[in-house]
């Protein structure tokens, strides 16, 4: 990988100011910001950026490889105003790794939670059935319920088809595939989670749809059992308000795919019981993730910094200042991104997207999150990114084209 230092250094050289080296310097810059405002320590930061992304580091480290005196200068010339956290950094005298060491370490939890003898989830999507994998492999009971019997043995066949995608490629043997597949059960009734320590809601991102099934495990799960959303943007006290029981209830923003990806945002209110959360933290520990807590508002760490990112990307191709192939190309092979902006959009979904950044910029009234015309005209249009063969990349196929 290059450093990041080259990698902008060689963008300015040969091509100006880059639409691609702004995006960055504007990422990087957002992240002090957050930093500065003390909402979750720098360590934090990093390790969701880096872990929630697919990043070899997070934006503090990658300051830290310009240095910041560098970054100032950079920052200057791609009239990026700098947080003035970095400011201060710099008449510090910390120029160069003025945010390190940057490694979160384990936090030592004040009780040994005993581990649940039953998980539920409530939800038949992709995320609901990616948990429910993770949950069966690592050797759990779980309870899956679905809005219906057909959606239900749905995501049956998705959780048994993953399990035999794994061991057809030698990840588990097929005798641990068998176990894990009969640890699952899957139904239409919610009183079927009546017995679950930990249950997590995993359906649409709507705030309506949450607070109902919220409503529901209130009146079914015994006390004091757990009660998690993985929403990404919504609020975890409005599902918690919905309850009697806001101390149990807590955010774990599994990310997808949830059999790979390795971070869960652990978002608490101010209500949320220290047990609820090192419950929460513990388990995602047991299935291999890395838990970073946060206080709940909309975005927690992730979306808060990506999505400002990826719509800066599309305003930077609305306004002609890149294409989107090459600012893609750019913040991939020069800039070290696993994925250009734009095909990430895609790959979320732009509805999805749409969605996020309208929830942002509802909550903080950031002009960064206000989404263009671009975006929202393409979402108007049906163009929704990879699920429907159409976005920033995809096209869809003309009538007639042969398969």
């Amino acid at each position: 990988m290059k450093r990041r230092d080259q990698g902008v250094a060689m963008t300015v050289q040969e091509h100006g100011i880059a639409a691609g080296h702004v995006l960055l310097l504007r990422y990087l810059n957002r992240a002090a910001v957050l930093c500065e405002q003390g909402y979750v320590s720098g360590s934090a930061i990093d390790t969701a950026m880096r872990l929630g992304c697919g990043l070899t580091a997070g934006p503090l480290a990658m300051l830290d490889g310009i240095g910041v005196d560098r970054a100032l200068e950079l920052m200057a010339g791609a009239a990026v105003t700098p947080a003035p956290l970095l400011t201060a950094k710099a008449r510090q005298g910390r120029a160069g790794r003025g945010f390190g060491p940057l490694t979160q370490p384990d936090a030592a939890e004040p009780v040994d939670p005993v581990p649940p003898s039953c998980v539920g989830i409530v939800g038949s999507g992709t995320m609901a059935a990616g948990i429910a994998q993770t949950l069966v492999v690592h050797g759990l009971r779980t309870a899956l319920v679905a809005r219906g019997d057909e959606q239900a043995a749905a995501a049956r066949r998705a959780v048994s088809a993953a399990l035999d995608r794994a061991v057809a490629r030698g990840r588990i043997d097929a005798a641990a595939g068998a176990e894990a597949a009969g640890r699952l059960r899957v139904s239409a009734s919610i009183d079927d989670l009546a017995d679950c320590g930990v249950v997590i809601e995993a359906v649409v991102e709507q705030q309506d749809a949450k607070r109902a099934v919220f409503a529901a495990l209130d009146r079914v799960c015994r006390p004091g059992a757990v009660l998690a959303t993985t929403t990404s943007s919504l609020s975890v006290a409005d599902c918690a308000a919905v309850t009697g029981r806001p101390a149990d209830v807590v955010g774990m923003h599994f990310f997808n795919p949830a059999p790979v990806m390795k971070l869960v945002e652990v978002g608490h209110t101010p209500d949320t019981a220290l047990r609820t959360v090192v419950a929460a933290r513990a388990l995602a520990r047991r299935l291999g993730k890395v838990p970073v807590s946060c206080p709940d508002r909309s975005g927690f760490i992730v979306n808060y910094l990506l999505f400002p990112y990826l719509n800066d990307a599309v305003g930077m191709v609305e306004r002609g200042q890149a294409g989107v192939a090459e600012l893609d190309r750019e913040m991939e092979q020069v800039h070290g991104f696993p994925i250009g902006p734009l095909a990430l959009l895609d790959t979320i979904g732009l509805d999805v997207s749409l969605a996020i950044l309208h929830r942002l910029h509802e909550q903080f009234g950031d002009p960064a999150t206000r989404p263009g015309p671009l975006l929202t005209g393409l979402v108007a249009e049906g163009r929704l990114g990879r699920k429907t063969g159409a976005g920033f990349h995809l096209q869809r196929p003309s009538k007639g084209a042969g398969r």
